[in-house]
């Protein structure tokens, strides 16, 4: 790893998508928090809401501004050239992404995003994490609530239990809230994608090095009640076991044998019933193009609800690990998941990677292995609830 000097580029952070309705609650929280002396900018293809948006920012005018476009990859070098970490909006990611993570791979620059989506995450490492280790680029997936609640909360969890044994944790997700059109697009696309979500995951493995004495896996558990949480337990087909794994592969914390599973907790029966089938029927309408552009329309990327609606919405995650003769309880939890806290937790990560004294990493990372203690202490101190439940 060579991590070149980047002091004298002209920003620490640049903001990419800036105008989207996440991208701008992004803008306003950075604007809110930035310490004194950060350099940041907010980055678009049209500069005319650019600027509209720097004006309306709490101290907007220090915010600087660059025109930027995923049709053009010379735009996107010039970006990563100017910017320490570069916070990207702009999805879906496995059609608007990839330029921009070669860019930041290339340039030694800290690039973070939002995606849901398994297909790009396992595409970039292919592409990607060689070239960023070589010139010492983090590049961080999901840094939203895909999957940093579940990726710190299982990294919390494990740091409750004994070290060097073999540990398990299943991860509780409840929420009450509207998610965005960003992320209803990703899950579009992923369930339309099926063969090449396969092929991207097979690829992966074949460049993946394998651990040596040590197991960590996340797998699919079935359809159960869980007494733990009082809830019925329904596997969640989302990106955030793939990215506790990572951690779990990085980090000899987990363990020598590690496993997790992830779960949408719903207490009534009847209710688990029809998630399943609303989920089976989403998927099965995602194969067919008219039902699948008729479901885009519903809700678009960069739309979202209302403030009102917003300050409404909860989430809460539950863990329950075990090993070495012990169990713990643990919890996550915060305010609206799918914007407010996104844009929270988004920010909070770029801030952490541009101003905090992190562990030496680089290629392709999770929030965990490149900001664990940092991030998890950052989002406490902004209102995300980190906790022991119970213990025995």
């Amino acid at each position: 790893m060579n991590r070149p000097n980047r002091a004298d580029r002209p920003y620490d952070i640049v903001l990419f998508g800036a105008t989207g309705f996440v991208g701008t609650l992004t803008a306003r929280y950075l604007a809110a928090h930035a310490p004194e002396g950060l350099r940041w900018a907010v980055a678009g293809r049209d500069e005319r809401r650019l600027a509209e948006l720097r004006e309306g920012l709490p101290g907007g005018a220090d915010a600087g501004m660059l025109r930027a476009d995923v049709s053009d990859p010379a735009s996107l070098r010039r970006l990563a050239e100017h910017a320490r970490v570069v916070a990207t909006t702009v999805g879906p990611y496995v059609a608007y992404g990839e330029e921009l993570v070669a860019a930041c791979a290339d340039t030694g620059t800290d690039y973070l995003d939002l995606t849901g989506e398994p297909e790009f995450v396992d595409l970039t490492y292919v592409r990607h994490d060689a070239r960023a280790r070589e010139t010492g680029a983090r590049l961080l997936h999901a840094c939203g609530f895909d999957s940093v609640p579940h990726d710190l909360g299982v990294y919390f969890t494990v740091r409750q239990l004994p070290e060097d044994v073999p540990l398990t944790v299943d991860g509780y997700v409840t929420a009450d809230a509207a998610f965005s059109g960003g992320t209803f697009a990703s899950a579009l696309g992923q369930f339309s994608r099926g063969r090449q979500v396969l092929a991207a995951a097979r690829e992966r493995r074949r460049h993946e090095p394998r651990l040596v004495g040590r197991r960590a896996v996340a797998v699919a558990g079935a359809p159960r009640y869980a007494g733990e949480v009082g809830a019925w337990a329904l596997p969640l087909p989302t990106l955030d076991p793939q990215i506790v794994r990572g951690s779990a592969r990085a980090l000899r914390r987990y363990g020598p044998d590690f496993r997790y599973r992830h779960y949408a907790a719903v207490r009534r029966l009847p209710v688990a019933v029809g998630g399943v089938a609303a989920v089976g029927a989403l998927a099965a309408a995602a194969q067919v193009p008219p039902a699948r552009r008729w479901l885009s329309g519903r809700v678009r990327p960069g739309e979202g609800p209302s403030a009102e609606k917003r300050a409404r919405s909860w989430f809460s995650v539950r863990f329950v690990g075990e090993g070495g003769g012990r169990r713990v309880y643990t919890e996550v939890s915060g305010g609206d998941p799918g914007y407010d806290e996104t844009a929270k937790m988004f920010a909070e990560a770029a801030l952490s990677l541009a101003c905090d004294e992190l562990p030496p990493t680089a290629g392709q990372v999770t929030t965990a292995t490149a900001m664990g203690d940092a991030l998890t202490e950052r989002l406490r101190r902004a209102g995300i609830v980190f906790r022991v439940a119970a213990s025995r």
